[in-house]
């Protein structure tokens, strides 16, 4: 078993998680007593593929109805009462090519109740059946609980489809990305739902119990040693070695970019750009790259903003945003359909002053302002500090975001134009109305 950092007896308000291992459980526990509440986090990832990712992003929306001991949904969250008002919840997302289903819990600390027992031990008792010991009737899961929450995934992903903006991100990213792993949306398809059933999700659940990396946070005024114990104590043992998260090699454009225009029942056009970056989370230059999308797209004085839709009133709204670990960049974009040549052409010209340097003082000012902004507030919130450094896990590079501060502000204009330089057009995706013309 590996320890990062002093261990337990360690004085609190730590900046740096400390690091365990058990049950094949990694542990990342930072203590401190700056928050009132525990923050604690479960992070359950795998790869995406196309037959798994529906069922599993069905998982967790089943396990939230009930568990073992609390098998019908009204205890399950009366219990939640009981612990003063404790919160869970869960998000399905997607990082890079991987499917991430995140688990929550928030829960106050004793000593602002007068608890005499542990209440982040009964919260991490509820947040390990809540996984790993789910309400089954005739070994799988309660059938009715996995028709309700199909029937949610499925309302989730229709709404996609109602918000054009959203639509439009989603099928650019589809287009770009055809024959990758990354093209698949974190909740699944609508197609592959009606196929799941209760005895076959729960065949693949405890496939994917056994198999996938799971990483369990713990913000708050405890140690990394009574971390261990509980976890030790309360969560599946026997699951397999897993092999973490490994990152793809970064695809690359095609010599020209594809243009890709669909036909809807729309009134204002949606253009979308996918490019590939070519510098993800673990690269040296991902400061610089964060600094490119914040200049380029990423804020309202950045070029898109200013140059697309205040100055030549082409975009009702215009914006960049990076995955870092996919190493792509997306431009969103809310047009009138005629304007598509011409808002092309200005979006381009953008791309090309970034090659060219053309980035003015107060830009790269104001931009490591916003950045150094943002990442100082991670440090406010237990949740944001826990997203944060999951990023780590993900990329396998270390970061801290006092180090990432340091980073941005010693990055210059040459910097940038290294990665501009490598930034290359893949996709032009165009949704507008069904008018010919």
């Amino acid at each position: 078993m590996k320890h990062n950092g002093k261990g337990a007896g360690s004085s609190l308000n730590k900046t740096a998680f400390e690091q365990s291992v058990i049950s094949r459980i990694r542990l990342h526990v930072l203590p401190t007593d700056r928050f009132k509440t525990f923050a604690v986090s479960a992070f359950i990832g795998a790869r995406l593929q196309e037959d798994a990712v529906t069922p599993t992003a069905v998982i967790p929306f089943v396990l939230r109805r009930g568990t073992e001991s609390l098998p019908e949904t009204k205890a399950f969250r009366e219990k939640l009462d009981e612990l003063y008002g404790a919160g869970f919840g869960f998000d399905v997302t997607k990082r890079g090519d991987h499917q991430i289903v995140q688990f929550k819990m928030d829960i106050i600390e004793d000593r602002y109740v007068g608890e005499s027992g542990s209440l982040l031990r009964e919260g991490l008792r509820f947040l390990a059946e809540a996984i790993a010991r789910p309400a089954l009737e005739d070994a799988a899961f309660v059938r009715a609980y996995v028709e309700a929450e199909k029937k949610t995934v499925r309302e989730k992903l229709e709404a996609i489809v109602n918000d054009k903006i959203r639509y439009a991100a989603e099928r650019c990213i589809q287009e770009m990305c055809r024959n990758e792993p990354y093209r698949l949306h974190p909740l699944g398809r609508i197609d592959a739902i009606d196929a799941i059933g209760p005895d076959d999700l729960y065949v693949h659940y405890r496939e994917w119990l056994q198999q996938a990396p799971i990483d369990l946070y713990v913000v708050g005024n405890t140690t990394l040693a009574e971390v261990e114990a509980i976890v030790g104590e309360l969560f599946p043992t026997g699951r397999e070695a897993s092999p973490g998260y490994t990152q793809a090699a970064l695809s690359t454009a095609p010599a020209e970019p594809r243009t890709v225009v669909e036909r809807l029942d729309v009134s204002q056009g949606k253009l979308n750009m996918g490019l590939r970056a070519g510098v993800t989370y673990a690269d040296d230059a991902y400061p610089a790259a964060l600094l490119y999308n914040g200049i380029f797209g990423g804020y309202p004085h950045a070029k898109l903003f200013i140059n697309v839709r205040e100055k030549a009133s082409l975009a009702y709204y215009a914006s960049s945003r990076l995955d870092g670990h996919k190493g792509i960049l997306t431009i969103q974009s809310g047009i009138e359909i005629g304007n598509f040549d011409k808002a092309v052409a200005i979006i381009q010209d953008q791309l090309e002053a970034m090659r060219r340097g053309q980035i003015s003082e107060l830009e790269l000012a104001q931009t490591k302002a916003m950045l150094g902004n943002h990442l100082r507030e991670i440090q406010d919130s237990a949740f944001e500090m826990i997203s944060f450094d999951f990023n780590s896990v993900l990329s396998g590079k270390e970061r801290s975001a006092e180090s990432l501060i340091r980073d941005i502000e010693r990055t210059g204009v040459d910097d940038i134009v290294r990665v501009a330089e490598n930034v290359k057009l893949d996709t032009i995706y165009f949704l507008r109305d069904r008018k010919e013309g």
